[in-house]
Formats: C-alpha cells, sequence, structure tokens
C-alpha cells in the first residue's frame, strides 16, 4: 500500500529527534507513531500502516524517540515515562508548525510503544483524542492506564497468548472507551501474510470514528 502524500524528514525539539511527516491535502487529523523496542521511523510495518492512514485523510509523524547515544542504552528502550515524554515533545511541536497546529492528535503505538503512548495520552488528555496499541504493552502504563481519556484500541496477535493476558489486564483497568482486538493467526510482530492488513482497517476505523477523519476507511 503506497501514499501519493510526500513525505518529507523533519527534525523536533532540542534533541533535533528524527522523524518523517506526511500531510495529505485534507487532513483534519495527525497520528504520532510510538515505535517499540529496537524500532523508529523507518520501521516496514509502521510506514505501512501510516501510508494507509494517509490515504484515509490522516497526517502522520514516525519518530525515533530516542537519539542514536541514548539507543545505545537498552535501558532507555524500557525507560517509558521517557519515551512518553518525547511523544509530548513531538505533540508540542506538531502544535507549533502552520500545517499541523489545527490538526486533532492521536498515538498509534507498538510494543514499549504503546505503554508510552498511553502514559503520554494520559499526561495530555486536552491534546490525545484517540489511541491505537498494536501488539502493545499497556501494562507498562501501570498507574496511568485509569487516567487515560482517550479512546484506546487494543490490537493483539492470537498467538500472542502472554501479550493477550497483559492487554486484557490493562483493558481491565482503562477507563476510557476502549476495545480489544485479537488478530487470528499474527504472532507478535505481525508478520504472517495479511495480518498488517487487518491492523490497518482496524486502526483507520478507530482513528475515523474518534478523530473525525473526513474519509471513512
Amino acid at each position: 500500500m503506497t501514499s501519493g502524500t510526500e513525505v518529507r524528514p523533519v527534525e523536533i525539539g532540542t534533541l533535533k529527534l528524527q522523524a518523517l511527516l506526511g500531510v495529505p491535502d485534507d487532513a483534519d487529523s495527525l497520528v504520532i507513531f510510538a515505535h517499540g523496542s529496537g524500532s523508529g521511523r523507518l520501521s516496514p510495518r509502521n510506514n505501512h500502516v501510516a501510508a494507509a492512514l494517509r490515504d484515509a485523510g490522516l497526517a502522520t509523524l514516525l519518530l525515533d524517540l530516542l537519539t542514536p547515544a541514548e539507543e545505545r542504552d537498552r535501558a532507555n528502550v524500557f525507560d517509558i515515562p521517557l519515551l512518553a515524554a518525547r511523544l509530548i515533545v513531538a505533540t508540542d511541536w506538531a502544535a507549533q508548525q502552520p500545517e499541523t497546529k489545527a490538526l486533532r492528535v492521536g498515538y498509534f503505538g507498538a510494543s514499549t510503544g504503546g505503554g508510552a503512548a498511553l502514559v503520554a495520552a494520559a499526561d495530555a488528555p486536552e491534546r490525545v483524542h484517540a489511541v491505537v496499541s498494536r501488539g502493545g504493552r499497556p501494562d507498562l502504563a501501570s498507574a496511568a492506564l485509569p487516567q487515560v481519556r482517550a479512546p484506546t484500541l487494543l490490537i493483539v496477535g492470537g498467538g500472542d497468548a502472554p501479550v493477550i493476558e497483559l492487554n486484557q489486564r490493562a483493558l481491565a483497568r482503562l477507563k476510557s472507551k476502549t476495545e480489544l482486538v485479537i488478530v487470528r493467526d499474527a504472532g507478535h510482530l505481525f508478520e504472517e501474510p495479511g495480518t498488517m492488513d487487518i491492523v490497518v482497517q482496524h486502526a483507520q476505523r478507530w482513528f475515523h470514528a474518534h478523530l473525525g477523519a473526513r474519509r471513512a476507511a
């Protein structure tokens, strides 16, 4: 799946976090991606999702939550408060850019990025309007879960039993509008044929419903 929208590199904040921004002409919403451990703005799976979201009329921002130096310390990869703070930095940055400042914001988190997205959503309830987590670790959001106000969609692979259980437990603690989707035959990384397309369909549906994207999935 490809999008005709131009995607260009940008730098965010004083740390100059590397990111890829794509804004369709008629976009009224922006989805910021929070990648999992060992992944970043060039993730093929998240870029696949991002292209589909742009085709559905949403702007996308894929960014590296850590600098190259920070990535060398594995502890940073699992530092959820740090990753969440970087998402807030990106959200603040988007609010200052002419082409994105008027857009409603949602987060798409994968793996540990799912936990970071929920912590950031809890910290900025007036600015984050929807969250989608793919194979995420919402349990890592811990005490922040009951504070999340953004409608939250949890997507988990049917073959990823430990993460299914973690998501079910987190679901019980979330007080916002929630939904859990288990994708049959998918593993943790959704590498199986067709499984990422199912993720795309649900993400489009959720963001369309809760961010108000003009074009239906």
